[in-house]
């Protein structure tokens, strides 16, 4: 699966990781940080990929870089400026 993100879109981590929740059809259980990424991504079969389009500013731009290294760790590709 290929995800496309604008992180201007967010105006906190909060609503990024919702974001990514619905995106990615995650489990209720997701907890909506790095950590809680991980579980859930490495439970998949097939690779997340992530174009970034932007990364934001702030706390998301710094929850968007956490969101890469963890997709970046199970083996997905990603794509960013």
């Amino acid at each position: 699966m290929t995800l496309f993100l604008d992180a201007d879109l967010y105006k906190t981590p909060g609503e990024f990781h919702a974001a990514l929740k619905r995106l990615l059809n995650l489990p209720d259980y997701y907890g909506g940080n790095a950590d809680a990424l991980h579980d859930v991504l490495s439970e998949r079969l097939e690779p997340t990929n992530l174009y970034v389009r932007s990364t934001g500013t702030g706390d998301v731009a710094r929850a968007v870089d956490l969101a890469c290294a963890v997709v970046s760790d199970l083996g997905g590709k990603v794509t960013r400026p």
